[in-house]
């Protein structure tokens, strides 16, 4: 079998060839919905600065807090346009991957460049949301739940298996995962729980 480096497709040495897949159609398909959402209540708030977008349901769960702070708009536009650009690409690579497509090395080293991108712009939506807008937006915490796994997942594809720590991180693939929604949840709790503790 030819080198990954040689230029050719290395889907299939993948541990989890079908899980991969099946990650970037579905999650790519997930957060590009929830970018369309927001691009869809960024437009009408701007037309109606009184509306109250659907996904601002109390003080902390509010899409509204959140769209109207400069971080929403970390590079003079919208972030959801971002999102609709970055998951429409992954979904179709999923698609395109079921469909029984092969990409070149090249190829996987770009994607791989656009995730880390993505989830390090999403790491710090997260520390914006929570200590300095201290608000939640349900959809943008769609686009976090599915973008964290998309970067694990085509990272561990693209790294080099002859590798122990690699092949230990392959081998128990969703204790990553699991760490950082634990820690995650953990973060909201504590952030917010003056507020949690005060319902019913």
């Amino acid at each position: 079998m030819p080198r990954s480096g040689s230029g050719v497709d290395t889907t299939a040495r993948t541990p989890y060839p079908k899980l991969l897949p099946w990650l970037l159609l579905v999650g790519g398909a997930i957060g590009l919905v929830a970018a369309v959402v927001l691009t869809v209540e960024k437009i009408a708030l701007l037309r109606d600065p009184a509306y109250v977008p659907s996904c601002s349901i109390n003080p902390i769960l509010s899409c509204g807090s959140v769209m109207t702070k400069p971080q929403a708009e970390a590079f003079g536009f919208p972030n959801p346009l971002l999102g609709i650009a970055g998951f429409a690409v992954v979904t179709t690579i999923g698609a395109a991957l079921l469909a029984g497509a092969t990409f070149r090395r090249w190829f996987w080293l770009g994607l791989q460049a656009g995730v880390t991108f993505g989830v390090v712009f999403v790491h710090w939506l997260i520390f914006q949301s929570l200590y300095r807008i201290q608000a939640l937006c349900p959809y943008c915490m769609a686009v976090w739940a599915v973008t964290v796994p998309i970067f694990w997942y085509v990272t561990l594809h693209n790294l080099n298996r002859r590798n122990r720590v690699v092949i230990a991180a392959t081998r128990y693939h969703t204790v990553a995962l699991t760490i950082w929604a634990v820690v995650l949840l953990t973060l909201i709790g504590e952030q917010f729980w003056p507020y949690w503790r005060t319902l019913p």
